[in-house]
């Protein structure tokens, strides 16, 4: 789950680390009133969206008047952001962040995250930071380096010290940043964050550290010991496809592709999608209907894949461990039946009761293309997309 900037910055104070001070905005004239609130002779606009690259898509703009916030505000909200992380339609802006200008001498990068190939927390840190993080770390990556820590002991001093040393800083710097380094790691661990990213912690003028943008997730599975975080859900910034799968409790990913992937367990979904790619198909989606996976699940699934334009075929692929092949036969005829589906549906089916759920939709009357095997649901399944498309 993301959060958005004003939302990280609010956890970033409880924390003690630095940051400016700002409102947060949802009409032009609470843009206006926060700046005045704020004082000073500048202020920063940010359109409030999970997605990065704001500035370059005129998400973040510089006001020297009272006017030009109000007048960015207005040209912000209620309109959509497109960045090169947001996708092709964008996101809605339902709020802006007005902050105190800052005065900056240095941009820096810096963030922790949860490094699953190694299962431990890693501070990433870069002394050229700022928008073009992204160019450095393809061009230079040199210039980005990682420490990672230890479970049982945590943040070392000397660890600190070699990232305040990475960055540039005088002695006095790197005992602020160890401070902050040190509530980041609290926060992470504490807010059970899989990321938190500062971009750009900058150095101002006076030699001050302050955490300029913060972007946090926060583990999904632990949301249940989160209840604090979990009501700054903000769904509008989500795929309405994924929130509806999460309410029903399926796992659902938005993709690009035509095919659409209906399958039981996250292994067996990420071989079926690999398997399309393989033969030439696009994946239109990840879904996970689970272990358990029962007739109402399918057609809750069917529901969801068909508000997906692009789709073209549906590809159904379980294997009946714990669950029985026949009842989920069941369930995507009813499926097939209830929704009024036009567009091809193949099927295959393997493992309990998977004799008797072929057999159901061989006579089920609906025109239900039904797979030997993997390969063979991958390749009808992708010669129906052709046809279809």
């Amino acid at each position: 789950m993301n959060l958005h900037e004003y939302q990280s910055k609010v956890l970033f104070g409880e924390y003690g680390i630095p940051v400016p001070e700002g409102r947060i905005a949802a009409t032009p004239a609470q843009a206006l009133h926060a700046a005045e609130a704020l004082g000073g002779e500048f202020w920063v606009v940010k359109a409030q969206v999970h997605a990065g690259g704001r500035g370059k898509a005129g998400g973040v703009k510089l006001a020297r008047s009272l006017d030009e916030v109000e007048a960015y505000a207005a040209g912000m909200l209620g309109r959509r952001l497109v960045t090169h992380q947001s996708g092709p339609d964008g996101l809605p802006i339902d709020r802006v962040y007005v902050e105190s200008g800052s005065d900056i001498e240095r941009e820096l990068y810096l963030s922790l995250l949860v490094d699953r190939s190694v299962e431990r927390v890693a501070i990433i840190a870069s002394a050229a930071g700022g928008m073009d993080i992204e160019e450095v770390a393809r061009t230079t990556p040199e210039k980005i380096f990682t420490v990672t820590l230890n479970p049982a002991a945590g943040l070392l001093d000397h660890q600190s010290r070699r990232i305040g040393f990475g960055l540039g800083f005088d002695a006095a710097q790197s005992a602020s940043l160890g401070r902050i380094l040190a509530n980041l790691v609290r926060l992470v661990h504490e807010c059970d964050a899989s990321l938190v990213e500062i971009n750009p912690l900058i150095v101002t003028s006076a030699g001050r550290i302050v955490a300029l943008d913060a972007k946090i997730n926060v583990e999904d599975n632990a949301l249940f010991r989160q209840q604090k975080l979990a009501a700054m859900r903000d769904p509008a910034q989500e795929d309405e496809r994924e929130r509806r799968a999460r309410e029903h409790d399926l796992s659902y990913v938005s993709l690009d592709g035509n095919i659409a992937c209906l399958v039981n367990g996250a292994g067996l979904a990420m071989a079926t999608m690999d398997l399309i790619k393989l033969h030439g198909g696009e994946p239109a989606n990840f879904l996970d209907v689970g272990g358990g996976a029962t007739a109402e699940n399918v057609e809750e699934a069917f529901n969801i894949i068909l508000t997906n334009e692009r789709v073209r075929t549906l590809l159904v692929n379980i294997f009946g461990g714990i669950v029985r092949c026949d009842l989920i036969a069941e369930g995507v005829i009813a499926a097939v039946r209830n929704t009024g589906v036009k567009l091809p549906v193949v099927v295959r089916l393997e493992g309990t009761n998977a004799k008797e759920g072929m057999e159901l939709l061989a006579n089920s009357g609906f025109d239900i293309i039904v797979a030997s095997g993997l390969t063979d649901a991958a390749t009808k399944v992708i010669e129906a997309a052709e046809r279809a498309a």
